[in-house]
């Protein structure tokens, strides 16, 4: 057998040699492990909590959504609502256009002579009558002429006179044979000349009146003045283009509108029975009316760039409510549909099935009731079928009804139908509204 030779390990602190790692963790990181799995542990039950908070609440959704819809078997939920109580009465047809106010005169005043204005005798802005004396102007040139003219008569009438005298001497002078034909004949053409003089100066004399009737220059209508155009101490004259002032007649006055020309068929059958339609003024913001009046005729042809017609209306304008070139809304009555029962516009409801109302019966649940509309006028509307009069209709809380909901109905002040006809609509509208009121649905359409 072989002899064994022993091996010489290094010493383990012996330069050069590494010592071997030890393989056991290190005691200074057991700390961060327990760390780790206290989050781990911590979010584990978090995640269970949150899971099962949704679970519950999505068991508890349909039942309290059963509840606040159709809950009034189920859970005796009642919806509070506004209701109104639907009248008969009478709604107009108004036909609305919009219009300007036009004077029926306006006159701009000028001088008819030439002369210097001495006087003028009215305020700026005030009303006059026909003849009332508006200024002066000096009269005493148009005196002069006159009494020119004056004079010019009286020589001439006495010349007449001396040759008519003459005359008659030449007639008997011919019949005794002492003088020609041809002087007598002469003579009776001087008095024929002298006729024609004393003709002119009478002309004469009428033209130096008339002249002197222009110097006071007197209102041609009576109306209201504007702005005074000259001042007194102006030299004036017949050709003048600005003239002295203006004057506008505001009584009666007329409003000038237009309505398309679908609407002429009705208006035209109206006028030609002999109907008298009334006419309403509203102001620019169609809220207050300013004046009553009546339609007086319409244009005499249709204007092809607007599709429209023109009509003419006369106001009485007693209190000077009308402006000339004022903007008005027009609101023209052709017809009132009768018997209708009237509901408040807000209680009416469009869906799939048509236009319906909400009606409150006896037992305090909402009835989907279908109704056809005959006439809308402002605030109201009228139904031909589908509702009676003295129904309750829900005019508000409609958008968390549906068909045999239980209510809690309450009256608003003014909220029931009028059975008187009412204001007309302030919607600038040209045709008569019969179909869905202004306000509109929220919610809640018919199942």
């Amino acid at each position: 057998m072989g002899q064994l030779k022993s091996i010489d390990l290094p010493e383990p602190g012996a330069r050069g040699v590494e010592a071997p790692r030890s393989t056991t963790p290190s005691k200074a990181r057991w700390w961060l492990w327990i760390l780790i799995v206290g989050v781990i542990a911590v979010g584990v039950w978090y995640f269970r909590s949150a899971r099962s908070s949704s679970q519950a609440a999505d068991s508890a959704a349909p039942g309290a959504a059963a509840k606040g819809r159709g809950g009034a078997g189920a859970g005796g939920f009642v919806v509070p609502v506004i209701v109104a109580t639907a009248q008969r009465g009478d709604l107009p047809v108004y036909f609305n256009g919009l219009g300007t106010v036009t004077a029926f005169n306006t006159v701009t005043v000028r001088s008819r002579v030439d002369g210097q204005l001495i006087s003028v005798a009215f305020k700026e802005g005030q009303f006059v009558h026909e003849g009332d004396l508006l200024a002066q102007i000096d009269p005493r040139p148009f005196q002069v002429q006159l009494e020119q003219a004056l004079g010019q008569l009286a020589k001439d009438q006495a010349q007449r006179r001396d040759a008519e005298v003459n005359l008659e001497r030449f007639r008997l002078l011919f019949k005794e044979g002492v003088i020609a034909q041809q002087q007598l004949d002469t003579q009776a053409a001087l008095v024929g000349q002298f006729d024609g003089a004393i003709a002119s100066d009478q002309a004469q004399i009428n033209n130096a009146k008339l002249q002197l009737t222009y110097s006071h220059i007197t209102a041609p209508i009576s109306g209201r003045i504007g702005l005074r155009l000259v001042d007194a101490g102006n030299i004036v004259h017949a050709s003048d283009t600005n003239g002295l002032l203006v004057i506008t007649q505001l009584q009666p006055i007329s409003v000038i509108f237009s309505l398309p020309q679908d609407q002429l068929p009705q208006v035209m059958t109206k006028l030609r029975s002999g109907t008298q339609l009334p006419v309403e003024a509203f102001d620019r913001d169609d809220t207050a009316r300013i004046a009553t009046g009546k339609l007086q005729t319409i244009d005499n042809q249709i204007d092809v760039t607007t599709g429209t017609y023109k009509l003419k209306s006369i106001f009485s304008n007693e209190d000077n409510a009308l402006f000339p070139n004022q903007f008005v809304n027009v609101h023209l009555l052709v017809d009132i549909k009768r018997d209708l029962t009237v509901v408040p516009a807000a209680a009416i409801q469009r869906g799939p099935q048509g236009t319906y109302v909400y009606a409150a019966g006896n037992d305090n649940t909402a009835k989907i009731r279908t109704v056809t509309i005959a006439q809308t006028t402002g605030n109201s509307v009228g139904l031909s079928a589908g509702l009676n009069p003295g129904d309750i209709v829900v005019i508000d809380g409609q958008d968390k009804l549906q068909d045999g909901t239980k209510i809690n109905p309450s009256t608003a002040p003014g909220a029931s139908g009028s059975g008187r006809a009412p204001a007309p609509s302030t919607s600038g509208q040209g045709t008569p509204q019969t179909g869905n009121p202004s306000k509109g649905r929220a919610g809640g359409s018919p199942r």
